[in-house]
């Protein structure tokens, strides 16, 4: 190799590593390599002002190239301090509307060519109704809205993909169910809202087309459905009826036919990684003795043995 090459080479090398954020990824007072640093100090900010809005300015970055600004600052940086509760009321509103207002703009490819920015919206937008849930500082109308965009967003992912070495985690379905796992533990969710949020889940659990999940989807899933279920809030005919649903091998005649095709296959791999997730769940808090977690086993077991 010349040296002219070589010095061409090593330019372009240095210049790959001082990329400066995406547009829309502004940090006013932070550069890419003061954020890195901040959040190696554990994202220590003293200043109540110059914190709120930088975590404001960080919701931005769903859509970041970058995993270590994207998942490595915006969201380890944003979840710690919401659960440190070093964000102000009025900053908690501003990542709800704008994260919700990412989540709700479905099909906006051209706004996340890259798939990078409603996954982690939905992530990040889970810390923030964490928040509520611990203490409560949204409205009824509010939380309701909430329910409605987790559900739209959870049902919408058609974006299977999970982790990449060079571009990090997208994880549409495990994030989408990490906010609807948030809702159904807030008591202030209803037994509409949950049944809305599971149907949105039932979606998910075997998609269509030959998807094979292979980054933890079911178990994300299964842990919503089970703290759902053992919120107590919805009927056991509702329970019963969803859980024939995941096992049912519709659009398929019977099971049998699964073994044809490589949708057929992808449905009952997920219909039945689903169900074991959520066997195991169950089963590790059955030890209380509560009789709705047996009733619970009563109803996986018997959609996996329909499987």
């Amino acid at each position: 190799m010349s040296s002219l090459r070589l010095a061409m080479l090593i330019m372009l090398i240095l210049a790959c590593q001082v990329l400066p954020l995406m547009a829309d990824c502004q940090t006013p007072g932070f550069s890419s390599t003061e954020l890195l640093e901040l959040r190696a100090n554990g994202f220590e900010v003293e200043n109540d002002v110059t914190r709120n809005a930088l975590a404001v300015a960080l919701a931005a970055c769903t859509g970041e190239p970058d995993p270590a600004i994207r998942d490595g600052v915006a969201f380890e940086g944003l979840s710690t301090w919401l659960r440190a509760g070093a964000l102000s009321p009025e900053t908690l509103s501003t990542l709800r509307v704008e994260l919700g207002e990412q989540l709700g703009n479905i099909g906006d490819s051209a706004g996340d060519a890259n798939g990078f920015r409603q996954p982690f919206a939905a992530l990040i937008l889970s810390e923030v109704v964490r928040t509520d849930r611990v203490e409560p500082v949204f409205t009824t109308e509010q939380r309701a809205e909430l329910v409605e965009i987790a559900a739209a967003y959870l049902a919408s992912v058609n974006d299977y993909r999970g982790f990449s070495e060079t571009d990090g985690w997208r994880h549409g379905v495990a994030h989408g169910a990490d906010l609807v796992l948030q809702l159904v533990l807030n008591p202030n969710i209803n037994a509409e809202q949950i049944m809305v949020l599971m149907d949105a889940v039932a979606r998910q659990v075997s998609p269509p087309d030959a998807v094979f999940y292979i980054y933890g989807e079911p178990a994300r899933l299964a842990r919503a459905v089970f703290y759902a279920y053992i919120r107590g809030v919805v009927g056991q005919t509702y329970w019963a009826n969803w859980f024939q649903g995941v096992s049912s091998p519709t659009p398929l005649e019977s099971w049998s036919d699964a073994f044809s095709t490589q949708a057929g296959l992808a449905k009952r791999h997920n219909s039945l990684a689903f169900l074991s997730a959520m066997y195991l769940t169950a089963s590790g808090w059955n030890d209380s003795g509560a009789p709705e977690l047996s009733e619970m086993l009563e109803l996986v077991i018997q959609a996996i043995i329909n499987g």
